[in-house]
């Protein structure tokens, strides 16, 4: 599997996870809770198997900073967390400082 396909995959499922986490209710409904462990195992797998090919300091940087902006963006969407110009400023900060990373580590 191309690393950058594994690293996709493990963005995916740690944002897959995360949401499950918010719906589980601090582990009080069952399904969730699943999802969220399920999603996290395959996140880990996903990543470990992009550390193959990537930089551990990159891949690191590319899978928490896109989960960490992605599920700032799906609070605000599904879960009615506060909107501001604010956060929005900095979740694009966020973006470009991975797309930064990136960009001098090649």
């Amino acid at each position: 599997m191309p690393a950058w396909v594994a690293l996709s995959a493990a963005i995916a499922f740690e944002i897959a996870g995360t949401t499950f986490m918010k719906m589980s209710d601090g582990f009080a409904r069952l399904w969730p809770s699943i999802g969220l462990f399920v999603c996290y195992a395959l996140s880990f797998v996903g990543l470990t198997l992009a550390l193959k090919r990537i930089d551990v300091g990159v891949a690191y940087a590319i899978w928490s900073g896109v989960g960490t902006a992605a599920i700032a963006a799906i609070g605000m969407v599904m879960f009615g967390e506060p909107f501001s110009v604010a956060r929005v400023l900095w979740i694009g900060v966020i973006i470009v400082g991975v797309v930064g990373l990136q960009m001098t580590s090649v």
